[in-house]
């Protein structure tokens, strides 16, 4: 029995992203230790990369960040499979004027409303994190003795595992790691190996996120609703891992 002439590799990626995010439709309530139910209308929220000391070993967490750790088959599709963790950051801008609807402690409101910090602040920001598992496709365009260029697509899904901090009509959260929603996401991009072991990648990601158990007030017992839409735009370094022929 003859057995497979090519193995494939293992790879990790590290690096940083930045973040635009869609208008959403934000709802809020809690009718069990408060008494309120009404929703933000088209809500402008932004990231958060707070780069000023990333290079800090004891920093690299803190801006926008992503880890991955995939497997090449080698195989004639040159196909392979990724868990990724994706760690944007989401704030619901501050002093916007949004159009508000509902009611709040038994008083109906439909109104535009200047929305402040004392009324509602709501941002997942440690973080908007995205757990997925993707099928990722290479296609090699280019190669040298030392270099690879190779455009690669990803199209993966996964739970939202995120950390929100909010205050709602005075009742602050600081947060707390949980299951918050699922997201699917699909991107491109290129990736330059170099010296077989090293590379370089770029890729631009489009996912639709969808937030369904996001907990509000120190006792947890109110709950955001909302979706969007993000764009990622990510710059990352990576190690392979080749596994020897047999």
């Amino acid at each position: 029995m003859k057995l497979g002439k090519r193995r494939g590799s293992f790879y990790f990626t590290w690096g940083y992203n930045r973040d635009w995010y869609t208008k959403s439709t934000i709802r809020f309530r809690n009718t069990t230790t408060d008494n309120y139910d009404f929703t933000f209308i088209d809500a402008k929220a932004h990231d958060s990369p707070d780069f000023a000391s990333f290079y800090k070993l004891t920093s690299l967490t803190i801006p926008q960040y992503d880890a991955n750790l995939g497997y090449f088959f080698n195989d004639k599709h040159d196909l392979g499979i990724e868990l990724s963790w994706d760690h944007l950051k989401y704030v619901v801008t501050d002093n916007q004027v949004i159009h508000v609807k509902g009611q709040i402690r038994e008083r109906p409101i439909d109104k535009d409303t200047l929305v402040t910090p004392d009324f509602v602040h709501l941002q997942h920001t440690n973080g908007n994190n995205y757990l997925m598992i993707n099928l990722v496709k290479r296609q090699k365009l280019w190669h040298s003795n030392a270099f690879q260029l190779s455009a690669i697509g990803k199209v993966g899904a996964g739970p939202l595992i995120s950390y929100t901090i909010s205050t709602v009509l005075g009742n602050e959260d600081p947060g707390y790691f949980h299951y918050h929603g699922v997201v699917a996401a699909l991107s491109g991009g290129f990736k330059l190996d170099i010296l077989k072991y090293f590379f370089l990648q770029t890729d631009l990601q489009g996912a639709w996120v969808d937030y369904t158990n996001t907990k509000l007030g120190a006792d947890h017992q109110g709950l955001a609703t909302h979706h969007f839409y993000s764009l990622q735009y990510k710059y990352l370094f990576g190690f392979n891992f080749p596994l020897s022929n047999r």
